[in-house]
């Protein structure tokens, strides 16, 4: 019931599911329909709340349970939402692979462990994925379905129809891979945002304003093989126009870089200044954050719809 747990219920309950938030200890499932219900009753008042049910309706579909077993009863899905600890997610998919039957669907929001290494033995491998969100989910409607090489592909159409359902983004992945896709095309930015400003080439404020007030605005709405194709005559011609040109410039990229030493110290500087870490300043950055989010999701389903 933390952070991505909140998220995850808000999400399907704004699909019209009912959902059981599980958690070990019943405080901080109190805290979690407390922080809930502040944030529905928020965006209803603000005009953002996903789904078409108002917020008490929403409220009213998710319950919470500190016993596992009565958790995931009748349950046809069950979202992972444990820390990013390989034996502790480990542990809750061994016990869930006990207690749950033939049709359940067995899903973890990891970021970065690998099915094989998260459901390799499992009776129920056949009916396990993982379903990585993009923090924090209910803004951010994408989720990378990434199946164990055992996986059976219904699982996969039912856990894909089903993000669709709820109003997420998914994209599918035919093999694993490490990162999956958001994590490897996020860290390749970071590593080159990184050496830039290791080497003095621009500050780390300018640096994060070249991708907020540049990159940033057209990926919000295309990606980077659309904005091939749309800045040349079609992706072939671009290739033609400027293959050579961009080999040029990915030759002279530098290694992976340590994330340590100088470089953490100039760009902990700057941020710290603009944003100082103090735990009620970050947390309104981020309320900040998501409203930008959220006004930029309505913008781009208005967008679609015209």
């Amino acid at each position: 019931s933390g952070l991505i747990g909140r998220s995850w219920a808000m999400v399907f309950a704004a699909g019209g599911f009912k959902v059981k938030l599980y958690d070990i200890a019943q405080q901080q499932l109190t805290s979690a329909l407390e922080n809930i219900r502040k944030q529905m009753k928020e965006m209803e008042k603000s005009g953002f709340l996903k789904g078409a049910l108002s917020a008490e309706q929403q409220l009213a579909l998710i319950s919470v349970c500190t016993d596992l077993q009565a958790a995931v009863e009748g349950a046809t899905f069950i979202q992972e939402c444990t820390p990013e600890n390989l034996e502790l997610k480990k542990k809750i998919f061994s016990q869930l692979d006990l207690i749950v039957g033939d049709n359940v669907i067995l899903s973890s929001s990891t970021s970065c462990l690998l099915p094989s290494k998260l459901f390799t033995g499992l009776k129920h491998v056949k009916q396990c994925i993982v379903s990585h969100p993009v923090n924090p989910p209910y803004f951010v409607p994408l989720v990378e379905i990434v199946p164990h090489p055992e996986t059976d592909p219904s699982t996969t159409e039912r856990t894909y129809a089903l993000m669709k359902k709820i109003g997420q983004s998914p994209v599918k992945l035919n093999r694993e891979i490490e990162g999956f896709v958001l994590n490897r095309l996020q860290y390749a930015v970071i590593s080159e945002a990184w050496r830039l400003v290791g080497e003095g080439v621009i500050s780390p404020t300018d640096l994060d304003l070249v991708m907020s007030d540049g990159l940033g605005m057209r990926y919000a709405f295309i990606g980077p093989l659309e904005t091939m194709h749309l800045n040349a005559e079609g992706v072939s011609n671009y290739c033609e126009r400027y293959a050579k040109g961009m080999r040029l410039v990915l030759n002279t990229f530098g290694p992976v870089p340590e994330f340590s030493g100088e470089t953490v110290q100039k760009v902990n500087q700057a941020l710290s200044e603009k944003i100082p870490v103090v735990p009620k300043v970050l947390d309104a950055r981020r309320k900040w954050r998501d409203e930008c989010l959220t006004g930029l999701a309505k913008l781009k389903t208005q967008m679609k719809s015209d």
